[in-house]
């Protein structure tokens, strides 16, 4: 039955059974399929649908299947989501991942406290408890059982060897949510009144936009929301349905559903303001990439759409309309708007620095110089969003190809030419020394790097430096932008290009 709906090929029977012909021996009357039978076919077509073999030869590998199922339920649950066990697994048999329990048949002491153990183990932030039906009646009322273990179904046991073990669902569940909401609302205590969208974006993303400093210190505070919001939703889903019979009146209720709706819409919205939001989109060729290589089907399908998109994405692609798909509680101000974008635009320049410094630099202080004009009101709103727009697609598409000389064809050369104070020659000259040189996986091994290393070091030290004047020593190149004079010393300016080509996955 299982296997001819969504769990085909995710379930599976372990039993003491080891189907034979011997079974059905004698069973053929021409009234019918016997049970003896029909448990023979059944195990029989499980067996060569598993291990896709005819049946006659997948029938000898009963071990083998048990084996796999096991271990496909501890460490893939998701490809084997129910076992059907008969006098199996009660002993020797950990599976954290295992949440339900459904018990069909008589059970008591010792058999009773094992069976009860393959639920009751945590499974990361997902699993807080696991779930036991008891179709037999086994623990009489759940909360006789909970109130005295030693007088009921756990009857050969001590009292402290099983306090906990068994709880109130319902009691469970309230207490959790209420915790949740306890430790969420202390979070936001020190939001200053009035409580506004303003003063929760000022308290857990920063009270002067694009302030870098501010965002990096309200990180963990802004981590902790989220932490919290996600295990309030958790926590009210297991209740959402059952909220009178967990002793809430409708009022309360209607109160609570409210609460987690108003820190859910919060915790998106800051998500944004703070530009903590994922961009999935740029991992869509990887994706793309993997399915196309390591996944094969009969029929192709769409996998994803890929249209869970980043402010700024929306941006560059979208330009001010972009706005349009913020949340209303941020759209519905101007300033939270400038803001939000402010705030985005400055994690992306941080994000992006390392591939280059100096570029990235540049955009910095034009965003402080928008900033500013900004709150000083030199410039209408909708002038702003177009300024701030244009620095939105200039932060994120990276340096301009057409703003460069032709020879610097790639993001490492066009990086190298920024960071080399626009001396192309010199550009050219690190990449030639380094590029198909460098040893693999050599950023993680420290001879490797020191090799890469003396590669660029060689590349730079035949310019003049300061302590190099030409006529005593140094070596005079002409090249385009400076005639050869590197304003810094080589050991420092081949330590920040080494950082540089480190970022750089085409080295």
């Amino acid at each position: 039955m299982f296997s001819k709906k969504d769990l085909k090929g995710k379930c599976a029977i372990v039993t003491s059974y080891v189907p034979s012909i011997a079974n059905i021996k004698g069973e053929e009357s021409g009234e019918g399929v016997t049970e003896k039978q029909d448990k023979y076919e059944i195990y029989r077509q499980m067996l060569a649908d598993w291990f896709n073999e005819a049946p006659e030869i997948a029938i000898n590998k009963v071990e083998d299947f048990e084996k796999a199922v096991k271990q496909k339920f501890i460490k893939e649950p998701g490809q084997m989501k129910l076992l059907i066990v008969v006098d199996k697994l009660l002993t020797g048999f950990d599976a954290p991942p295992a949440t339900f329990l459904y018990i069909d048949k008589q059970m008591r002491d010792h058999g009773l406290f094992q069976a009860i153990c393959r639920v009751n183990r945590l499974d990361g932030d997902d699993k807080e408890f696991g779930y036991i039906i008891d179709y037999k009646d086994l623990f009489k009322k759940l909360e006789g059982a909970v109130q005295d273990y030693a007088s009921e179904a756990l009857s050969g046991f001590d009292k402290e060897d099983v306090a906990g073990l068994l709880e109130d669902r319902l009691e469970k569940a309230r207490e959790r949510l209420e915790t949740s909401l306890e430790a969420i609302r202390a979070l936001c205590e020190g939001v200053e009144p009035p409580k506004d969208d303003q003063a929760f974006f000022r308290y857990f993303s920063s009270k002067d936009p694009g302030d870098a400093d501010q965002l990096r210190a309200n990180e963990p505070q802004r981590l902790t929301l989220y932490k919290l919001t996600a295990a309030l939703i958790r926590s009210y889903a297991n209740l959402a349905n059952e909220m009178p019979e967990a002793g809430y009146s409708d009022v309360e209720a209607a109160s609570i559903k409210a609460e987690v709706i108003y820190f859910e819409t919060l915790r998106n919205q800051i998500k944004i303001h703070s530009g903590d939001a994922i961009d999935m989109k740029q991992y869509e060729p990887a994706m793309r990439h993997l399915i196309d290589t390591y996944i094969q089907a009969e029929d192709s399908v769409k996998v994803s759409a890929f249209d869970d998109l980043s402010l700024i994405q929306l941006i560059v692609e979208r330009g001010s309309k972009a706005l349009d798909s913020l949340p209303e509680g941020l759209r519905k101000s101007e300033t939270a708007v400038a803001e939000t974008i402010e705030n985005n635009v400055r994690k992306l320049i941080l994000d992006e620095n390392p591939i280059n410094p100096k570029y990235y630099e540049k955009m910095s202080q034009l965003l402080d110089a928008l900033i500013l004009q900004r709150k000083q009101g030199a410039m209408d709103y909708q002038k702003y969003l177009a300024e701030i727009v244009e620095l939105t697609k200039k932060a994120k598409l990276g340096p301009n190809s057409s703003a460069y000389p032709s020879s610097l064809d790639t993001p490492g050369k066009k990086a190298l030419f920024d960071n080399l104070f626009l001396m192309e020659g010199l550009a050219l000259d690190v990449d030639a020394a380094i590029r198909g040189k460098l040893q693999d996986d050599w950023r993680n091994y420290t001879i490797r790097t020191r090799a890469a290393k003396q590669l660029i070091r060689g590349a730079i030290s035949g310019y003049k430096t300061p302590a190099e004047p030409e006529g005593e020593g140094g070596t005079s190149h002409s090249h385009e932008g400076s005639e050869g004079f590197l304003p810094e010393d080589v050991d420092t300016l081949t330590e920040k290009i080494l950082e540089l080509v480190k970022n750089h996955l085409e080295y």
